[in-house]
């Protein structure tokens, strides 16, 4: 855990937030400026500080992760018309909080390309 993180800090429970799932590996909670009508964001409890920092040891923690961005989704209603899943890595491609995470947009027509 990182103090200084402000995801860290949500799965310590140190900031609230609007969560909707849980497990040993992963916190899944709304965003707080959402762009869609469905806008989560899946995060590991681990703090990694994104995409380019994993290790051949996260494997389990990412099979985690993913399997938790499908559930989330599906609990969301969102398998029918589809949703889209989007990891920034880095600042250059948007990524603000430096604690990996996977947002999911749905409930919504979402355009290509992104931007």
């Amino acid at each position: 855990m990182s103090h200084s993180c402000l995801f860290c800090r949500i799965v310590a429970g140190e900031i609230p937030a609007q969560i909707c799932y849980s497990n040993e590996h992963v916190l899944a909670f709304a965003d707080i400026k959402p762009v869609a009508p469905v806008h989560l964001l899946v995060i590991p409890k681990q703090h990694i500080a994104s995409l380019s920092q994993l290790q051949p040891n996260h494997s389990n923690m990412l099979a985690a992760w993913m399997l938790a961005i499908q559930k989330v989704a599906h609990d969301h209603h969102l398998d029918a018309a589809g949703y889209r899943v989007v990891v920034n890595t880095g600042p250059q491609a948007g990524q603000e909080v430096p604690h990996l995470h996977a947002h999911i947009l749905g409930d919504r027509q979402i355009t290509w390309p992104p931007g």
